[in-house]
Protein backbone atom coordinates (compact mmCIF):
# COMPACT_ATOMS: atom_id res chain seq x y z
CA UNK A 1 0.00 0.00 0.00
CA UNK A 2 1.52 3.52 -1.14
CA UNK A 3 1.81 5.94 1.48
CA UNK A 4 1.50 9.52 0.71
CA UNK A 5 5.24 9.98 -0.64
CA UNK A 6 7.50 12.21 -0.04
CA UNK A 7 7.45 11.94 3.83
CA UNK A 8 9.34 14.42 5.73
CA UNK A 9 11.36 13.48 8.81
CA UNK A 10 10.50 15.62 12.25
CA UNK A 11 11.19 15.30 15.87
CA UNK A 12 8.36 14.46 18.34
CA UNK A 13 7.94 17.07 21.27
CA UNK A 14 4.22 15.87 22.40
CA UNK A 15 1.24 13.82 21.54
CA UNK A 16 -2.11 15.21 23.37
CA UNK A 17 -5.62 14.55 23.04
CA UNK A 18 -5.09 11.19 21.32
CA UNK A 19 -5.42 13.34 17.74
CA UNK A 20 -2.66 16.07 17.98
CA UNK A 21 0.98 16.15 18.24
CA UNK A 22 3.73 18.96 18.03
CA UNK A 23 6.78 17.84 15.95
CA UNK A 24 9.68 20.22 15.14
CA UNK A 25 11.13 19.61 11.56
CA UNK A 26 14.38 19.37 10.49
CA UNK A 27 14.06 23.29 9.40
CA UNK A 28 13.73 24.27 13.11
CA UNK A 29 9.98 24.97 12.20
CA UNK A 30 7.57 23.43 15.06
CA UNK A 31 3.76 22.39 13.91
CA UNK A 32 1.04 20.59 14.90
CA UNK A 33 -0.03 17.37 12.97
CA UNK A 34 -2.44 15.01 13.36
CA UNK A 35 -2.47 11.36 15.09
CA UNK A 36 -4.69 9.37 13.38
CA UNK A 37 -4.22 6.85 16.14
CA UNK A 38 -6.55 6.93 19.41
CA UNK A 39 -4.75 3.80 21.70
CA UNK A 40 -2.28 4.97 23.95
CA UNK A 41 0.49 4.45 21.36
CA UNK A 42 2.75 2.90 24.17
CA UNK A 43 6.81 3.27 23.70
CA UNK A 44 5.53 5.30 20.42
CA UNK A 45 4.96 8.55 21.55
CA UNK A 46 8.55 9.77 23.47
CA UNK A 47 9.29 13.12 23.20
CA UNK A 48 12.63 13.45 20.97
CA UNK A 49 11.96 10.52 19.24
CA UNK A 50 12.20 10.37 15.39
CA UNK A 51 8.50 10.67 13.08
CA UNK A 52 7.64 10.85 9.69
CA UNK A 53 4.77 12.98 8.15
CA UNK A 54 2.95 13.26 4.77
CA UNK A 55 1.66 16.85 3.84
CA UNK A 56 -1.81 17.64 2.18
CA UNK A 57 -2.48 20.99 0.09
CA UNK A 58 -6.30 20.85 1.29
CA UNK A 59 -7.78 24.15 1.91
CA UNK A 60 -10.42 22.69 4.39
CA UNK A 61 -7.56 21.12 6.45
CA UNK A 62 -7.11 22.79 10.30
CA UNK A 63 -3.84 20.80 10.60
CA UNK A 64 -1.90 20.03 7.19
CA UNK A 65 0.49 17.47 8.60
CA UNK A 66 -0.35 13.87 9.69
CA UNK A 67 2.18 11.74 11.14
CA UNK A 68 2.55 8.00 9.71
CA UNK A 69 5.68 6.50 10.77
CA UNK A 70 7.68 6.19 14.64
CA UNK A 71 11.35 5.41 14.00
CA UNK A 72 11.16 3.16 17.53
CA UNK A 73 15.06 3.28 18.99
CA UNK A 74 16.54 -0.86 18.49
CA UNK A 75 13.28 -1.62 16.75
CA UNK A 76 13.29 0.28 13.15
CA UNK A 77 10.20 1.72 11.36
CA UNK A 78 6.52 1.62 12.81
CA UNK A 79 3.45 2.53 11.36
CA UNK A 80 0.85 4.19 14.08
CA UNK A 81 -1.89 5.17 11.10
CA UNK A 82 -4.56 2.86 12.56
CA UNK A 83 -6.78 3.90 9.25
CA UNK A 84 -4.12 1.40 6.71
CA UNK A 85 -3.99 -1.87 8.20
CA UNK A 86 -7.78 -3.00 6.31
CA UNK A 87 -6.41 -1.75 3.47
CA UNK A 88 -2.82 -3.43 3.89
CA UNK A 89 -4.81 -6.96 4.04
CA UNK A 90 -7.70 -5.81 1.16
CA UNK A 91 -4.30 -4.96 -0.88
CA UNK A 92 -3.17 -8.56 0.56
CA UNK A 93 -6.54 -10.96 -0.32
CA UNK A 94 -6.55 -9.32 -3.53
CA UNK A 95 -3.09 -10.16 -4.70
CA UNK A 96 -2.80 -13.41 -3.19
CA UNK A 97 -0.34 -12.57 -0.50
CA UNK A 98 -2.79 -14.13 2.36
CA UNK A 99 -3.55 -18.31 1.21
CA UNK A 100 -5.59 -18.25 4.28
CA UNK A 101 -8.04 -16.23 3.00
CA UNK A 102 -7.72 -16.93 -0.88
CA UNK A 103 -10.51 -18.86 -2.79
CA UNK A 104 -13.64 -16.50 -2.18
CA UNK A 105 -15.54 -14.85 -4.84
CA UNK A 106 -16.29 -11.27 -3.06
CA UNK A 107 -14.81 -8.88 -0.77
CA UNK A 108 -16.95 -6.19 1.06
CA UNK A 109 -16.24 -3.96 3.26
CA UNK A 110 -18.18 -2.82 6.64
CA UNK A 111 -20.78 -4.68 6.38
CA UNK A 112 -23.36 -4.30 9.27
CA UNK A 113 -23.54 -7.73 11.67
CA UNK A 114 -23.87 -8.70 15.24
CA UNK A 115 -24.95 -5.91 17.51
CA UNK A 116 -24.89 -2.99 15.84
CA UNK A 117 -21.55 -3.46 14.28
CA UNK A 118 -19.67 -3.56 11.05
CA UNK A 119 -17.27 -6.44 9.95
CA UNK A 120 -13.61 -4.89 8.20
CA UNK A 121 -13.71 -7.41 5.27
CA UNK A 122 -16.44 -9.87 4.35
CA UNK A 123 -15.43 -12.76 2.05
CA UNK A 124 -18.31 -14.34 0.19
CA UNK A 125 -18.66 -17.25 -2.82
CA UNK A 126 -17.15 -20.43 -4.57
CA UNK A 127 -19.45 -22.55 -2.07
CA UNK A 128 -17.62 -21.92 1.23
CA UNK A 129 -19.03 -20.46 4.25
CA UNK A 130 -19.14 -16.40 4.92
CA UNK A 131 -15.73 -15.38 6.32
CA UNK A 132 -15.74 -12.94 8.52
CA UNK A 133 -12.68 -11.03 8.96
CA UNK A 134 -11.83 -8.15 11.73
CA UNK A 135 -8.62 -6.50 11.65
CA UNK A 136 -6.17 -5.12 13.95
CA UNK A 137 -3.45 -2.83 14.12
CA UNK A 138 -0.99 -4.01 15.97
CA UNK A 139 2.15 -1.60 17.26
CA UNK A 140 3.16 -2.32 20.99
CA UNK A 141 6.32 -4.01 20.83
CA UNK A 142 8.01 -3.79 24.54
CA UNK A 143 10.06 -6.51 23.42
CA UNK A 144 12.71 -7.14 20.44
CA UNK A 145 10.41 -9.51 18.69
CA UNK A 146 6.98 -9.81 20.19
CA UNK A 147 4.64 -7.52 18.79
CA UNK A 148 1.10 -7.35 21.45
CA UNK A 149 -2.47 -6.17 21.89
CA UNK A 150 -4.23 -4.72 22.65
CA UNK A 151 -2.02 -1.09 24.15
CA UNK A 152 -4.40 -0.15 26.66
CA UNK A 153 -8.44 -1.43 27.49
CA UNK A 154 -10.39 -1.84 24.90
CA UNK A 155 -14.58 -2.64 25.61
CA UNK A 156 -14.88 -1.99 21.60
CA UNK A 157 -12.24 -4.69 21.01
CA UNK A 158 -14.08 -7.41 23.62
CA UNK A 159 -17.42 -6.74 21.52
CA UNK A 160 -15.60 -7.84 18.77
CA UNK A 161 -14.67 -11.04 19.70
CA UNK A 162 -17.89 -12.18 21.23
CA UNK A 163 -19.57 -11.25 17.67
CA UNK A 164 -17.17 -13.29 15.98
CA UNK A 165 -17.62 -16.31 18.11
CA UNK A 166 -21.44 -16.17 17.50
CA UNK A 167 -21.13 -16.08 13.69
CA UNK A 168 -18.69 -19.29 14.09
CA UNK A 169 -21.34 -20.80 16.14
CA UNK A 170 -23.65 -19.64 12.93
CA UNK A 171 -21.96 -21.78 10.57
CA UNK A 172 -19.64 -18.71 9.33
CA UNK A 173 -15.86 -18.52 9.41
CA UNK A 174 -14.46 -15.89 11.59
CA UNK A 175 -10.68 -14.58 11.46
CA UNK A 176 -9.11 -12.23 13.56
CA UNK A 177 -6.19 -10.38 11.50
CA UNK A 178 -3.57 -8.88 13.64
CA UNK A 179 -1.49 -6.67 11.62
CA UNK A 180 1.84 -5.56 13.15
CA UNK A 181 2.75 -2.77 11.08
CA UNK A 182 6.68 -3.79 11.52
CA UNK A 183 9.11 -5.31 10.23
CA UNK A 184 10.71 -6.61 13.36
CA UNK A 185 8.55 -9.12 15.72
CA UNK A 186 9.05 -12.91 14.84
CA UNK A 187 5.97 -13.53 16.96
CA UNK A 188 2.33 -12.03 18.68
CA UNK A 189 0.70 -12.07 21.90
CA UNK A 190 -1.94 -10.89 23.73
CA UNK A 191 -1.54 -8.08 27.26
CA UNK A 192 -3.09 -9.62 30.46
CA UNK A 193 -1.67 -7.09 32.17
CA UNK A 194 -2.78 -4.19 29.94
CA UNK A 195 -6.47 -5.64 28.91
CA UNK A 196 -7.80 -9.01 30.93
CA UNK A 197 -10.98 -8.95 29.96
CA UNK A 198 -9.88 -8.89 26.08
CA UNK A 199 -7.64 -11.43 26.85
CA UNK A 200 -10.23 -13.70 28.77
CA UNK A 201 -12.41 -13.05 25.65
CA UNK A 202 -9.87 -14.28 22.82
CA UNK A 203 -9.21 -16.73 24.76
CA UNK A 204 -13.19 -17.90 24.78
CA UNK A 205 -13.16 -17.29 21.43
CA UNK A 206 -10.52 -18.90 20.25
CA UNK A 207 -12.37 -22.11 21.51
CA UNK A 208 -15.19 -21.00 19.90
CA UNK A 209 -13.31 -21.51 16.81
CA UNK A 210 -12.59 -18.65 15.94
CA UNK A 211 -9.51 -18.12 13.83
CA UNK A 212 -6.38 -15.75 14.38
CA UNK A 213 -3.62 -14.92 12.49
CA UNK A 214 -1.07 -12.12 12.57
CA UNK A 215 1.62 -10.82 10.18
CA UNK A 216 4.18 -8.31 10.10
CA UNK A 217 4.95 -5.57 7.62
CA UNK A 218 7.79 -4.25 5.59
CA UNK A 219 7.17 -0.67 6.41
CA UNK A 220 8.89 2.08 4.30
CA UNK A 221 8.99 5.62 4.03
CA UNK A 222 6.80 4.98 0.99
CA UNK A 223 4.56 2.28 0.99
CA UNK A 224 3.50 -0.62 3.80
CA UNK A 225 2.82 -4.08 2.83
CA UNK A 226 2.34 -7.54 4.84
CA UNK A 227 6.18 -9.33 5.41
CA UNK A 228 5.52 -12.69 6.81
CA UNK A 229 3.01 -14.85 9.26
CA UNK A 230 4.21 -15.44 12.63
CA UNK A 231 3.03 -17.11 15.57
CA UNK A 232 -0.38 -16.34 17.39
CA UNK A 233 0.54 -17.48 21.37
CA UNK A 234 -3.07 -18.88 22.68
CA UNK A 235 -4.09 -18.15 26.25
CA UNK A 236 -3.50 -20.86 28.12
Amino acid sequence: MKLNAPLMSATLLRRYKRFLADVRLETGEELTATCPNTGTMLGLCDPGVRVWLSRSDSPTRKYAHTWHLTDKPGIGLVGIDTSLPNRIAEEAIASGALPDLAGYATLRREVKYGANSRIDLLLEGNGRPACYVEVKNVTLIRQPGLAEFPDCATARGTKHLHEMAEMVRQGHRAVMLYVIQCANPTRFALTPDLDPVYFKAFRDARKAGVEALAFTCHVNLDSIRLKAQVPVTDPS
